[in-house]
């Protein structure tokens, strides 16, 4: 028999060797004492490169039979307990197999400005009984983000954490759409104000408007409780006596580069904007994949809004109109007009009521109901002033926690197209270059660019920035746990993907079908996630990379301390 030799210190740093398999499946035999995980990092060293390898699947291995194997058990369970029974050289007859994947090949001691690439695609397979090593931060260091790269993570080999920062190009990645996907508790919300507050730290002008439908990214508190981070808990910590959760508010430059809107008046936070949308900004447009009209609905909405302008739905709710043989409609003498029943219009009434919580008075005079809405001349300027914040490169965060969701989506609906239609007109004068990207952040994405929301061709703004946005420098980021609900043609656009924990299979095979790297061995990986850990898949990374999410609340707090300290600093003459 063959002894190992561990004298040296090299050999300490050996986990397996190759024994087998095929190109995309390679067989490592693993090292006795060593205990491998799914989605662990190995390296391969050749003279000029590293090859760097994941491994997806463990099995185990023996040089004996099952029927052995079944038979040494029964003695040692049914005969012997006192559990002597050994195997001969166990190290030797009983092993484990782990599966793994070429990820990158590696040039050593390469740098961009070589002018060669320091990382390229892996097209053979590895020598036949080469040994592995488990990575370490060295290897690494050519994942060079740039400092104004959005953190996101660090890098992590199966559940080791490495102090290798991932940083994505940040112009790039919110332009060319990013998804986040993971079931309930794991760390969507998590993520999302990391990156939020990331981008505030980085030098970088990128505008963004955010959705919050839980009231969660500014003020740290979900729905108005006290329980900060995602649902369950999930992403945070409790808050110490006389503490709160973090949010965006927190950061150092919160008052410069990010406005909170709100409709509530029960838990004004200080410099909170009031929430208030005139009715005249509202188009036909706005309700596509939000309220579901009829033909005969849309054509009248149409006719109203093209013969009225501005004013089309206070006339839609207080003309009156008699269903009578023919149709007929009073208030106006444009006889070339065309004629709508009572019933169709009456209709229409009723759903603007609900979304837009209109409603006729006693003398016919059009009425708000709710409190975002204005039927008289305030927040004429809202959508206006929204919009030239994202341009100047702030992050804008409606808090919609108190609205319907299908007038959240409404509320979206404008400020997306004002802001589309105005960047489309930045391309035509030559201005766009001078803009900053930007991004709509939106939760339960399926509520807008799902399928059955897009059915039949009945596209919405949401849709159309995936499909185009990015020509317009207006990308959309979209979160989600529904991932198979969203057509391909739209995940095939979302080009960088941050995968997190997911236990159901339909929602993983979605998301590797659509990967930007290929993730047909991953099914395994994406399921044993942790909260917390995560799998990029994007055009602008050289592999699927493993990472570690930070804790919102440890980055936050980081920030406060460092604030106090500097402001502790006295200085005397």
């Amino acid at each position: 028999m063959m002894r190992r030799d561990n004298s040296t210190a090299a050999n300490t740093r050996i986990v397996g060797q190759v024994i087998g398999g095929e190109f995309g499946r390679v067989a490592i035999r693993q090292k006795a004492g060593i205990e491998m995980e799914i989605g662990d990092i190995l390296v391969l060293e050749e003279k000029d490169y590293n090859i760097l390898l994941m491994v997806f699947d463990l099995q185990y291995a023996s040089q004996m039979d099952d029927k052995m194997h079944e038979m040494i058990s029964g003695v040692s369970l049914e005969e012997d307990s006192s559990g002597n029974v050994q195997f001969y050289e166990p190290n030797l007859v009983n092993y484990v197999i782990a599966h793994v994947k070429p990820l990158v090949r590696v040039k050593k001691g390469g740098s961009p400005a070589d002018g060669e690439p320091v990382s390229t695609m892996t097209k053979t397979l590895p020598p036949f009984t080469s040994k592995l090593r488990s990575i370490e931060e060295e290897d690494l260091k050519f994942l060079d983000g740039g400092k104004d790269g959005l953190f996101v993570g660090r890098i992590r080999s199966g559940s080791e954490v490495k102090n290798v920062e991932v940083r994505l190009p940040i112009n790039k990645i919110f332009t060319h759409h990013v998804l986040i996907s993971a079931t309930t508790g794991r760390g969507k919300s998590n993520l999302v104000k990391s990156m939020l507050w990331h981008v505030l730290e980085s030098r970088a002008h990128v505008g963004i408007l955010v959705l919050d439908a839980h009231d969660e990214y500014y003020s740290g508190f979900v729905g108005g409780s006290s329980m900060g981070g995602s649902s369950m808990g999930v992403g945070r910590r409790d808050a110490g006596p006389g503490q709160r959760p973090y949010g965006l508010r927190d950061h150092p430059d919160a008052v410069r580069k990010v406005a909170y809107y709100s409709v509530a008046r029960d838990k004004r936070l200080p410099g909170t904007r009031t929430l208030l949308i005139n009715i005249q900004s509202v188009k036909p447009d706005h309700f596509d994949g939000v309220v579901d009209f009829s033909e005969a609905q849309r054509g009248a909405i149409h006719t109203y809004y093209n013969r009225y302008k501005e004013q089309w739905i206070r006339n839609l709710m207080t003309i009156n109109t008699t269903d009578t043989d023919g149709s007929r409609e009073e208030g106006t003498d444009d006889k070339r007009s065309k004629k709508f029943s009572a019933s169709t219009l009456n209709i229409i009434r009723r759903k603007l009521e609900m979304v837009l919580g209109l409603y006729n008075g006693p003398d016919n005079t059009l009425r708000a109901g709710n409190t975002i809405f204005d039927v008289d001349d305030r927040g004429g300027l809202t959508i206006r002033e929204i919009t030239d914040m994202i341009e100047r490169g702030q992050i804008v965060v409606l808090d919609t926690s108190h609205l319907h969701s299908e007038t959240e989506l409404v509320v979206g609906n404008i400020i997306a197209s004002e802001l589309l239609n105005r960047y489309k007109r930045y391309k035509i004068t030559g201005e766009l270059r001078h803009k900053p990207v930007t991004s709509i952040v939106i939760e339960e994405a399926p509520r807008v660019i799902g399928a059955d929301v897009l059915k039949s061709g009945n596209s919405n703004i949401y849709a159309t920035i995936a499909r185009e946005g990015r020509k317009f420098k207006v990308g959309l980021t979209a979160i989600t746990q529904l991932s198979s609900v969203i057509p391909r043609s739209i995940l095939a656009n979302m080009n960088t993907k941050i995968i997190l924990g997911n236990e159901l299979k339909q929602e993983r095979m979605a998301l590797i079908d659509s990967a930007s790297q290929d993730l047909s061995d991953d099914d395994k990986n994406i399921a044993s996630l942790n909260i917390g850990e995560a799998i990029i898949t994007s055009v602008f990374v050289p592999f699927a990379m493993p990472v570690k999410i930070p804790l919102f609340e440890d980055v936050a707090a980081s920030a406060a301390r460092h604030k106090r300290h500097t402001n502790s600093v006295r200085v005397f003459g």
